[in-house]
């Protein structure tokens, strides 16, 4: 039996430059793990909260060092002499610890520092890999990847309202070949555009006419790739509609659909829009994901599923708070046949959990930026280790 002996919380840095929390755990047996939270910027009000310290002017009030204080006092001191393996045990101790809803007591950044690090833990005193750990050792599937290669919206400084336009390489054979033709994609388009500027996830944040020429741009770098935009490779929006000044309609989207190659749309509507949800994803048959929608919320999700407000979901961990509910959240999903897309956030950090996740989950895509900036390319670069070690057993999730 391995047990918690000790928790140690910080203050460090996210790739934003903004504080964040990281735990680290030391068990009885003298093993070790550490975990780092990311934060976002486009975040729906059903969120978990993230706790700052508002009123600390050094640090122009996004400091997270009563967070750190959670994490070193009443976390740490409720978790020592637990069974580290017992991962729900844990999740529940926090949970009842904090006593809110939306984590507004410990803050969700405080608890789940705590509940990656102990994860990570429990893959290393069995020793083995962190997917096989979170997926009983039955997972050999690498997701799809949604690359983010123009940044729009809040996440990036120009005239762009659509948030993040993707490419997607569906027809990839293995992971190694999605990325190499990614790869070639974004090179030309880099090419193309003649800047170098990225926005929050890598993707590059040129001033454009339009999100559709936007759209016209990537459809060429995917053909001077040597690629058929809608066969080889898709094209996927992240609207962030809750961001947007003005919602925009249902014939603005199938219009778009019609137009041009596009196989996923995210968040076309604010997060309460019920309705508009349901409508769109009756009457067109592309992806349509959920974030601020259900917030990685098994209650929000119950809901869309009951009302058929889209078919899949993006997981973020930071949204709900723990692992354990972050993985009620998949089951739930892949369960009434919804997509799940396992997504970093645009403050992320070096630390790579959610690519072992995806491949643990079993979860068809993955989003985690473009290949540029090094904590979106740690989380490219550890699905490529996974796949080796996977060998011949590794197989690509269809989409």
């Amino acid at each position: 039996m391995v047990k918690i002996n000790n928790i140690k919380g910080r203050q460090v840095f996210d790739s934003r430059g903004n504080p964040t929390v990281e735990a680290e755990i030391f068990s009885d047996k003298g093993l070790y793990a550490s975990a780092i939270v990311p934060s976002g910027a486009s975040t729906g009000t059903h969120e978990a909260f993230e706790l700052r310290d508002k009123e600390n002017k050094n640090y122009l009030g996004k400091s997270v060092l009563r967070a750190v204080e959670n994490v070193n006092g009443p976390i740490a001191k409720s978790l020592k002499g637990i069974e580290i393996d017992d991962q729900e045990k844990i999740d529940k101790i926090l949970i009842n610890l904090d006593g809110t809803e939306q984590k507004k007591k410990l803050g969700s950044n405080a608890i789940l520092s705590v509940s990656i690090a102990a994860c990570k833990v429990a893959a290393i005193q069995k020793n083995i890999s962190l997917y096989k750990h979170l997926g009983n050792s039955g997972s050999s599937q690498l997701p799809v990847p949604l690359l983010n290669i123009i940044n729009g919206g809040v996440h990036a400084n120009n005239n762009l309202d659509i948030q993040e336009f993707m490419i997607r390489p569906d027809k990839a054979k293995s992971f190694t070949e999605a990325m190499r033709v990614s790869f070639l994609v974004i090179q030309n388009l880099k090419s193309m555009l003649d800047l170098s500027n990225v926005g929050d996830e890598g993707g590059f944040a040129p001033n454009l006419e339009s999100d559709e020429h936007a759209i016209k741009i990537i459809i060429k770098a995917i053909e001077k790739s040597g690629f058929k935009a809608g066969d080889d490779i898709s094209i996927c929006l992240d609207v962030a509609a809750n961001e947007l000044k003005e919602s925009k309609k249902i014939e603005y989207y199938s219009d778009l659909i019609k137009k041009y190659p596009i196989k996923s749309i995210e968040d076309p509507f604010s997060e309460d829009d019920w309705k508009s949800w349901k409508q769109l994803t009756e009457t067109t048959k592309i992806q349509i994901v959920g974030d601020d929608l259900f917030a990685t919320n098994v209650k929000r999700l119950k809901k869309g599923i009951a009302e058929k407000s889209a078919n899949a979901i993006l997981v973020k961990l930071n949204q709900i708070g723990t692992v354990s509910e972050t993985l009620n959240a998949i089951k739930l999903a892949q369960s009434n046949n919804f997509k799940t897309i396992i997504s970093h956030r645009s403050g992320d950090t070096e630390d790579t959990f959610i690519a072992d996740l995806a491949v643990a989950t079993n979860s068809s895509q993955i989003k985690t930026g473009s290949l540029a900036r090094s904590e979106r390319v740690a989380k490219y670069n550890r699905l490529l280790r996974i796949e080796e070690e996977l060998g011949n057993s590794a197989k690509m999730a269809k989409v």
